[in-house]
């Protein structure tokens, strides 16, 4: 096996599930076993292995990355764009192209003429304002409404043409659509009908279109003989089934139950790798961070940040709940990436822990807290982990609260934790960076808020010259190592695996699967 490594709701949503495994960048076919190789051949039906039940088919409510389900999305809206998976550089799929000529102020969106959705209706420029005019509404209720919200005005220039208004220049703002559901256009006229019809007969532009959707069982899709880029997709179906047993999944490939299984799980991906079975991992930097919440003590004081930082010893949890299979976080950016500084997240120190504690008790706030994680077992065994570590200090407390799914989605608006796992993954570092730690940010879990990391992201997210934005991200990540808000867990594993007579395991944008490059030997 080659590992290429390459908000809102979202951030929390995925991060409770990454938590279970390890576990959006780029990926193509793994190289540890060759897989179908030669001239796709067309027909037959996969069997893919999912991480989470969607609720929704509505594009604008689900989640663009491995975790939340992308694969439907990408199946059954198609892409506006993607990204390469060595150098991050945004792809045309449903666009010819998305340009600024004003250094990110406005941006031109160019489709490709005489596209159509699934039902024979134009696929055109206002299909796209009405999406995105839609994801900025409260009442559309989407989890990345943030991220479409940085766009102030949309404009029909012509029956392809989209002219876009951003609240601030923002040279990458193509990362946006591409790691978001901005990506997934649908059908105006098919979402007008409301929830229930669309859930019932979604209409995109995908590889595929819905056959059947039973809840809590499985998913058919079939091919859309409209789609644009003949002769993809090259399978005639795909049935969709979620396997939440990590175990049970990577084991139901490995016995040929599934063709291809959408993979969180480092120690998975090494028994695939075990068993011939081709892999493929997106090549993501950051991971996934213990959050320490700064609005309410423990945490808002430095010294009870700095002295768990000190304390905690990654490479030990690794060890302890993943086998040292999963890959710890040494720098916030891989040394691939063009951002990468040679500045280490976080050294523990046992010594300087122990005389940060005791400090803070003679001060007569020693630290206690609560680590608020979900109920797998996986997520428990990390929190254990951590916990059997803090054991080893005096002054210092941890419980541990265990809530289910739905519990720990509201955390992201209440803030009423201590610590709880988030995630800010990312081949270019914008957006992620900014949803997951600028200070009026909703998606900033630890509610840090520094003038010096504000305004270094400011610098990163609008500068055009690369080394204006190299210089601006050197400055965050320094600060966000003096500061101290979170705990790099790991990075994310989000990653496919898929039988050895599969071809075509493709990713973009946050471990995003593209099905209609999928295929199957006979």
């Amino acid at each position: 096996m080659m590992h290429r490594r390459c908000s809102t709701t979202i951030a929390v949503a995925t991060a409770a599930l990454l938590l279970a495994a390890c576990g959006g960048g780029a990926g193509k076919d793994g190289e540890g076993a060759a897989g179908a190789t030669g001239k796709p051949v067309a027909g037959g039906s996969a069997r893919v292995l999912t991480l989470s039940e969607l609720r929704t088919l509505d594009p604008a409510q689900m989640g663009n990355n491995f975790v939340s389900g992308a694969i439907v999305g990408n199946a059954l809206y198609g892409t506006l764009l993607t990204d390469d998976p060595e150098s991050g550089k945004i792809k045309s799929s449903l666009a010819k192209s998305f340009d600024s000529s004003d250094g990110g102020k406005t941006f031109e969106l160019k489709l490709r003429d005489g596209l159509t959705f699934s039902d024979g209706t134009p696929f055109d420029a206002e299909a796209v304002k009405f999406n995105w005019d839609r994801m900025r509404k409260p009442a559309t209720a989407s989890p990345y409404q943030a991220d479409a919200s940085l766009v102030t005005a949309t404009k029909t220039v012509d029956a392809t043409t989209l002219k876009v208004t951003l609240a601030q220049p923002m040279a990458q703002f193509a990362q946006s659509v591409v790691t978001t559901s901005m990506n997934w256009i649908a059908s105006p006229a098919a979402l007008g009908k409301g929830a229930k019809a669309f859930d019932a007969h979604p209409v995109g532009a995908g590889p595929y279109t819905l056959k059947e959707w039973r809840r809590q069982d499985a998913m058919e899709l079939a091919k859309n003989p409209k789609y644009w880029d003949a002769p993809k997709p090259y399978l005639d179906s795909l049935t969709l089934k979620v396997a939440l047993d990590s175990t049970q999944r990577v084991n139901t490939v490995v016995s040929g139950g599934a063709d291809v299984a959408i993979e969180q799980n480092w120690q998975n991906l090494k028994k695939a790798a075990d068993a011939g079975l081709p892999t493929t991992t997106s090549p993501l930097n950051g991971g996934t961070f213990l959050a320490l919440n700064t609005r309410r003590a423990p945490f808002n004081d430095a010294r009870a940040r700095e002295a768990l930082t000190a304390a905690i010893d990654m490479d030990a949890l690794n060890a302890s709940v993943f086998n040292g299979t999963g890959e710890t976080v040494d720098t916030l950016f891989r040394k691939s990436s063009p951002y990468y500084a040679d500045i280490p997240v976080a050294k523990p120190d046992a010594a300087t822990a122990q005389r940060l504690f005791d400090e803070l008790a003679a001060d007569g706030s020693p630290v206690s807290f609560t680590f608020t994680t979900t109920a797998s077992t996986e997520n428990k065994a990390q929190a254990e982990s951590i916990q059997s570590q803090l054991s080893k200090f005096k002054n210092v407390t941890m419980k541990i609260k265990v809530v289910d799914y739905a519990e720990f989605l509201p955390l992201q608006t209440s803030h009423d934790f201590d610590v709880v796992v988030s995630s800010a993954a990312f081949n270019d570092p914008e957006p992620r960076l900014w949803t997951a730690f600028q200070g009026d940010s909703p998606t900033n879990m630890s509610g840090i808020d520094d003038a010096q990391l504000n305004a270094a992201l400011l610098k990163g997210r609008t500068a055009t010259d690369q080394a204006d934005r190299k210089a601006a991200y050197d400055t965050v990540q320094s600060r966000l190592v003096e500061l101290r808000p979170m705990l790099w867990i790991l990075r994310t594993a989000g990653s496919a695996i898929s039988g050895k007579n599969v071809g075509g395991l493709t990713q973009y944008g946050f471990g995003s699967l593209l099905p209609e490059d999928l295929w199957i030997s006979h």
